[in-house]
């Protein structure tokens, strides 16, 4: 479950989720809700209804933070919020950085984006250094491409390489480039917006087609008395990749996670993969 809604809906989301069967949770300290998530997942624990250990918690190193020496502290400012010794996974959220500081989103008096030069590698290292001081379990990345990814695996002294990359996935973007890629090397896709995306016009261009209203999917889910969303989860999940859909919906928190009693036949998946448009939902900024 992505957890990156706001901090009044996020704990009753990621508890009621946590009830379902869930057990992942994709969480960043740029959602501003971590303190809310690990409140609820400890909330949990004490109740006995989950261990800590069944818990993977994936945190994200953000933008800002790039420089090495900003790595663990940034790490660490994140295991204090959430009340955790450790996270599962720990991912270097985006390829490209922006001016270290406070601000989250720095800008320069035109309003434009402050980037820094930022250098993968020493970045990657910084990441090695908290997975073997017991802060991280393992460690990925994430909107990487093959170039970025080429970058770490072919570094000198390569420690350990990313287990994961978290990147958009889903029926209208399939990746299959990408996914192969991945495939070879051992790296896990994790897949976020695997339901296409949500419909917020501050963020997203709503011209673009929902991808739940897809006739292919509604057709494939009444067969099998399912809904779109379930079609689409769990056609990336017969692919092999990790799906994280978001929603603060009780309902459909616990309907995307009844995709486990159900298969898709080869000519649905080729049906469904045939849909691709190749194309990332496109930003309204």
């Amino acid at each position: 479950l992505t957890v990156s809604q706001e901090p009044s809906t996020c704990a009753e989301s990621v508890k009621i989720a946590i009830d379902a069967g869930y057990r992942h949770f994709d969480g960043a300290f740029v959602y501003y809700n971590e303190h809310e998530v690990g409140q609820a997942i400890w909330e949990k624990i004490a109740e006995g209804k989950v261990k800590r250990e069944e818990i993977f918690y994936c945190g994200k190193l953000w933008n800002t933070c790039h420089p090495p020496e900003l790595v663990r502290p940034t790490l660490e400012k994140t295991l204090k919020i959430l009340q955790l010794d450790y996270v599962d996974l720990y991912i270097i959220e985006l390829p490209m950085a922006f001016k270290p500081g406070d601000a989250i989103y720095p800008r320069d008096e035109n309003g434009k984006y402050i980037y820094h030069e930022t250098n993968l590698c020493a970045t990657w290292e910084a990441l090695e250094a908290c997975k073997d001081a017991g802060l991280a379990k393992s460690i990925g990345v994430s909107n990487f491409n093959r170039r970025q990814l080429e970058m770490i695996l072919n570094k000198p002294g390569l420690k350990h390489k990313p287990v994961s990359n978290q990147v958009e996935c889903h029926p209208y973007f399939t990746q299959p480039k990408l996914l192969e890629f991945c495939r070879q090397h051992d790296i896990v896709i994790v897949g976020y917006s695997p339901l296409g995306t949500s419909r917020d016009e501050t963020w997203v261009n709503v011209s673009s087609p929902p991808l739940l209203k897809d006739p292919v999917l509604n057709a494939i889910g009444e067969k099998y008395n399912k809904t779109a969303a379930q079609v689409a989860l769990r056609f990336s999940i017969q692919r092999g990749v990790v799906v994280i859909p978001k929603s603060f919906h009780p309902q459909r928190i616990k309907e995307n996670f009844q995709i486990f009693d159900f298969s898709l036949t080869d000519k649905e998946m080729k049906d469904i993969e045939a849909l691709n448009k190749n194309t990332r939902y496109p930003y309204s900024k």
